[in-house]
């Protein structure tokens, strides 16, 4: 609940400490006294934009603290804080504060670390109700409402347990598209790499034999040059074989005529048997010499096709056939994938189904809830002077399973007979919206873990046995939770556990609004002004309403 709210320099207050108990806190004063400004302290604290017309005149600055004492939604503010990088509460104590104004600035600490103003409104969400003229209503909202259906059926544990499974279905989902998608990414890639295999392969790639072509392909190209320098060579030595003929003779001669000759030219006929070889083996080459032209051909589309792998590849052969494992080992892994996509797809229908059995949960017990729920909130409105109204909880059907479940509510509401039920949010009036969310409040004292419920003058168009309604309802909100009544009720005021009157106050040139409790005769007479005025009948009946009350 709030403990201490602080303010300085809002408006007509100059400064202001309220230490504020439990139960239904009555706040009452004149018209134009300076009740809004609790409001509007509460709104600064709960993150609403602060207007620096708000700064009370001659001030530089306004400061607004408030303190909060948690108990069943002390784990839930730690979690919101710890998500946000800020301290946890110190015990179960949280402190707000905003000042804004003078050469400050804005600014806003919770637990006395800096914060942004969207962490105010998460609190806030979990802090305060306001109802009134404001912008601070939960009611309107329809994850608000379908949590109010759910806390009325007890449904905690299955929130969470659908939660967990909606988590889960998300990410199933979620790994598989991105599988998915970078699968289809590394489809060009898996193309590119089996054609490059298949490529390599189709080439029968040996090592050995690039060095043997490219030497057949070098002799095929310079094929007519060595060709005519083999046939002079081979003309040329076999004109010399030819005259070794004659010099035989000669020296056969002479060795008849001086067998010395024989010893010192014994050499000559190795020579000339090595001679006959050598034009024997250029008679040879130059036959080898004679390429045919699609042989050619053929040599040059070989060489090609070696010089496009290397060039892709690798420099030599043996990089393109290292490449060719690699691409292989690659290929072969990727194929491999078809068995962690089916993984994944099985994954995401287990956790579908979950999901389903877990919704259908929840649609379940809600549909059984709904009219039940429906049923007492209508009671209460009918207490609260709707005398003929229609309140209807209306569950629709999500297209796609949503965070909370197969289905949205809507709290359908028609004020008046005759007319269809609408959406709250789009028919009820400020003063209705304030009756129809205490009757809420009402049908679900017993499970509402927000703490505090302030309700801003939702006494318009109200008097008589509603107002005692009102004053009696909110009294057993009270017993539940910390409800602070901005009222004009008398009735309302007379059942507070707790009375303050705001007053407002002149002092030399400057006015200032007073915050004060009540108590005895004073309350009598505040009552009484209340009830139109001082005397004696106004004093009996604000002692009747005070009787009552305490009974």
């Amino acid at each position: 609940m709030l403990t201490v709210l602080k303010i300085k320099n809002l408006a007509l207050v100059d400064d202001l400490t309220w230490e504020i108990g439990p139960g239904l806190v009555g706040v009452t004063g004149q018209t134009g006294a300076g009740k809004s400004m609790i409001v509007g302290a509460l709104k600064l604290i709960l993150g609403e934009r602060a207007n620096h017309d708000l700064i009370r005149t001659g001030a530089d600055s306004c400061n607004v603290e408030a303190v909060f004492e948690l108990a069943s939604n002390l784990s839930a503010v730690n979690d919101l804080l710890e998500e946000a990088g800020l301290d946890p509460c110190e015990g179960n104590t949280l402190v707000v504060k905003r000042v804004f104004g003078g050469g400050s600035g804005n600014k806003q600490f919770v637990n006395c670390s800096p914060c942004t103003l969207a962490i105010l409104k998460s609190l806030g969400n979990l802090l305060v109700d306001l109802h009134g003229p404001h912008e601070h209503q939960s009611l309107l909202s329809q994850d608000r409402q379908l949590a109010m259906l759910d806390a009325y059926a007890r449904l905690s544990s299955e929130r969470q347990a659908y939660a967990s499974a909606w988590r889960d279905w998300q990410r199933a989902a979620t790994e598989l598209e991105e599988f998915r998608g970078l699968r289809q990414a590394t489809d060009s890639e898996i193309e590119l790499l089996r054609y490059q295999v298949e490529e390599i392969e189709t080439a029968e790639l040996n090592p050995a034999e690039a060095a043997e072509l490219e030497q057949r392909y070098r002799l095929a190209h310079n094929g007519a040059r060595l060709v005519e320098l083999a046939n002079e060579a081979l003309a040329d030595l076999s004109g010399a074989v030819a005259s070794l003929g004659n010099v035989h003779r000669a020296l056969h001669h002479l060795e008849r005529l001086d067998p010395a000759v024989a010893e010192r030219f014994g050499g000559f006929d190795s020579a000339r048997v090595e001679l006959e070889d050598l034009e024997t083996a250029l008679g040879h080459y130059v036959g080898e010499l004679e390429f045919d032209p699609a042989e050619i051909e053929t040599m040059e589309r070989r060489i090609d096709t070696l010089e496009n792998l290397k060039r892709k590849y690798g420099a030599t052969l043996e990089d393109v056939l290292a490449y060719h494992t690699q691409a292989r080992v690659r290929l072969d892994r990727i194929d491999r994938r078809e068995e962690e996509l089916e993984k994944l797809e099985t994954a995401l229908l287990k956790a579908r189904a979950l999901l389903d059995k877990a919704g259908a949960v929840l649609t379940k017990k809600r549909a059984a809830a709904a009219p039940k729920l429906a049923a007492e909130i209508a009671g209460h409105l009918e207490d609260l002077g709707f005398k003929q109204s229609v309140f209807e909880l209306k569950l629709d059907p999500a297209v796609e399973p949503l965070p909370r479940g197969f289905e949205t509510v809507d709290f359908m509401f028609a004020p008046n007979p005759g007319e269809p039920p609408k959406p709250l949010r789009i028919i009820a009036s400020s003063g209705e919206m304030s009756r129809v969310m205490l009757a809420v409040k009402s049908a679900l004292a017993d499970q509402d873990r927000i703490p505090l419920m302030v309700f801003d003058e939702i006494d318009a168009n109200v008097g008589g046995e509603i107002a005692h309604a009102v004053g009696k309802k909110m009294a057993a909100l009270g017993d539940r939770h910390q409800v602070v009544a901005i009222t004009h009720m008398p009735q309302v005021a007379a059942r507070a556990h707790c009375h303050y009157v705001v007053t407002k106050e002149f002092s030399g040139n400057a006015t200032h609004s007073a915050l004060q409790r009540v108590e005895g005769d004073e309350r009598i007479a505040e009552l009484s002004r209340m009830l139109g005025g001082g005397g004696s009948e106004a004093k009996a009946l604000a002692k009747t309403l005070l009787a009552g009350a305490a009974a």
